[in-house]
């Protein structure tokens, strides 16, 4: 290798150039790299500019993925509303088991609002932004019916429990045990020897035999009423009001709950009478129907019990 020399003016001679060497090559490399990246940076420039491949390549993958996004969307929102189709199908039943009538297709329609379901996956070669606002209207309208069936059932539940506390308030059993002497409609009085509305029922029972609470309500009244003698009045709720009259004794209060088939009174030959029995009826919204409609068929009292 050649050696190197500079000329010294204070020396006036040549001398040679060793301990600057090693610095003028490092610095010589450091050079050469940076000038290397410069030129592949400007060269990653260039081409992403002039070559639109690049750039394709880039978009049709993203498509790609939003293509597969857009499918799963769809596929789900298909499986929910097959399921949600299936679950207004349930719906109605429910309506019918509690006497309600069940809604039409074109009713349920009103209630959810919104357009049509296009199950189709054609759009997805068509405009991306368009087809992402119909994705959210269609998520919304699941939405829709999702809050609609929601409200149904809230309204099914609320019915279910009122059915349950009307079906437990309905006067449904015999107050007492014992053969009907005298039904309801017009017949002659014994005692007045008139013919007159009988408003009730009699039921030939001994004297001291429990009288039930026909269905569940509270005491309206306790105590004598004319010829009726002693009486106990119960207000069941929903328009239902029932009266034991021609009692021996009372076992309940004025305000007091009672359930079907608890124990009232006893029975007796109070007031205008012409031997014991349990003179009983039932109104509805103050006009007076026959009790013996609210019996099951000519089962006993303790039968009926046992099946409540």
């Amino acid at each position: 290798m050649k050696k190197l020399y500079y000329f010294s003016k204070s020396k006036l001679q040549f001398i040679e150039v060793r301990k600057y060497r090693s610095k003028l090559v490092f610095f010589f490399l450091i050079a050469v790299i940076i000038v290397s990246f410069g030129i592949a940076g400007g060269y990653y420039y260039i081409t992403s500019i002039t070559d639109p491949g690049h750039n394709i390549s880039k978009i049709e993958r993203e498509n790609s993925v939003l293509k597969n996004k857009l499918s799963r969307i769809f596929g789900e929102y298909k499986v929910l509303n097959t399921e949600l189709d299936s679950l207004s199908k349930v719906n109605n039943n429910l309506r019918l088991a509690v006497n309600l009538p069940p809604l039409s297709a074109g009713e349920r329609k009103v209630g959810i609002g919104g357009g049509s379901f296009d199950n189709s996956l054609d759009f997805l070669n068509g405009n991306f932004e368009l087809k992402l606002k119909e994705t959210f209207s269609y998520v919304n309208e699941v939405s829709r019916k999702i809050a609609f069936e929601k409200s149904e059932y809230k309204m099914i539940s609320k019915k279910l429990l009122e059915n349950r506390k009307l079906y437990a308030a309905i006067p449904a059993i015999r107050p007492c045990l014992g053969p009907i002497s005298d039904g309801f409609g017009m017949r002659m009085h014994p005692i007045l020897h008139i013919r007159r509305m009988h408003e009730g029922i009699d039921i030939v029972t001994a004297i001291g035999t429990p009288i039930h609470a026909t269905g569940n309500g509270k005491i309206a009244f306790t105590g004598r009423k004319g010829g009726f003698g002693l009486v106990v009045e119960i207000n069941h709720g929903f328009g239902y009001r029932t009266v034991y009259a021609h009692l021996s004794k009372i076992l309940v209060h004025e305000g007091q709950k009672v359930i079907r088939g608890q124990v009232i009174a006893k029975s007796g030959s109070s007031g205008l009478s012409t031997g014991p029995h349990l003179h009983y009826e039932v109104h509805h919204n103050g006009v007076k129907l026959n009790p013996a409609n609210f019996f099951f068929g000519d089962l006993g009292f303790f039968e009926l019990t046992s099946k409540n």
